[in-house]
């Protein structure tokens, strides 16, 4: 694998103001009071409320550059990294932009999907980019709203997911700093496509056919335990891969941000990575499951924490739909 000298300058995140419990989640599910906090470690997740992907998306985006200490007319891209649109077209990179007051700067400005590891992904091509020349200062934001597709007849998936934004900004790093990504590796099974999916929205269904869209087909599915099954074998030897190619260890992460899938998805990665429970940034009790954005909102929080500090190297991992496994391998 080929290191790219790249950092994150800043990071940041916004959360929708609308907090929901899990006694709230109870209720709106018609199940008994302890149920979600038991069945999903979920205690608290947020519902955006009126709010827009976009309008999420560049609060997050002030705020990494505000931690950065940089400007939006410093940036030379923006990407969005999401797993859910704001609409089919033109991309939520474009009504971000224009949420954030800039419509007029010219700033490029396109989306990358890998659903769930959207981040990660935007991560590693961004870098590659940066590292080419292409650019010099990229803004990646992720930002979700999950909550309007929920099927509440599915109580498991839908009593964990929540809404949010988080970004960060990426750039060179500079003579002798440490900062780097070291390598990553995407890898995508579509025996496992049909285990998480949104059917409509596409032409594939879509009102003048071939197969006109029924109103459920907007909604969100999932098959978690054949996604747990498929992951629990294939995760080990993703890692061993990863790991080998970037010649680290399990022991040299300072920190590991998985998706925060759900509690048994992550369960599933400190059991079958070996994962010390010091190392796990582990954020779904206060956030639940914020697709892409749960990625760099578990950094953004270890940062913040003082987790992670310069120099230290971060495993970013998870799973997403396809089924696709990802991984990232960080010296912050």
């Amino acid at each position: 694998m080929t290191m790219r000298k790249v950092k994150i300058y800043g990071s940041g995140k916004y959360l929708p103001g609308r907090p929901v419990t899990d006694a709230e989640m109870d209720e709106r599910l018609g199940v008994a009071r302890g149920w979600t906090r038991k069945t999903t470690d979920v205690a608290v997740r947020y519902f955006a409320d009126g709010e827009t992907a976009s309008g999420m998306g560049a609060k997050a985006a002030y705020a990494a550059l505000d931690d950065a200490g940089l400007r939006f007319s410093d940036m030379d891209c923006l990407v969005c990294a999401s797993g859910t649109r704001e609409q089919a077209l033109p991309c939520t990179a474009v009504y971000i932009q224009q949420a954030m007051g800039q419509e007029r700067s010219g700033v490029p400005a396109f989306d990358i999907d890998a659903t769930c590891l959207s981040f990660l992904n935007a991560l590693d091509v961004m870098s590659c980019m940066i590292a080419a020349g292409r650019y010099r200062r990229v803004l990646i934001v992720s930002t979700e709203i999950a909550s309007l597709g929920l099927d509440w007849r599915h109580k498991e998936s839908a009593a964990l997911f929540g809404d949010g934004a988080a970004a960060v900004v990426l750039g060179p790093a500079g003579e002798g700093e440490r900062s780097a990504v070291v390598g990553a590796s995407l890898r995508t099974y579509a025996d496992g496509a049909t285990f998480s999916e949104i059917r409509a929205g596409g032409s594939r269904r879509h009102p003048r056919g071939p197969l006109p869209a029924e109103p459920d087909d907007y909604l969100f599915r999932m098959d978690g335990p054949a996604i747990f099954k498929m992951a629990a074998r294939l995760l080990p030897d993703f890692a061993d891969d990863l790991l080998r190619a970037t010649g680290s260890r399990m022991s040299d992460f300072k920190a590991v941000v998985p998706h925060q899938g759900s509690a048994m998805a992550v369960r599933l990665l400190r059991k079958k990575l070996g994962i010390a429970e010091s190392q796990l940034v582990y954020i779904t009790p206060d956030h639940g499951n914020t697709i892409a954005a749960s990625i760099p909102m578990g950094l953004h929080e270890a940062i913040r924490a003082g987790r992670i500090v310069r120099g230290d190297r971060v495993l970013l991992i998870g799973t997403a739909a396809g089924l696709t496994l990802g991984g990232l391998v960080l010296d912050y």
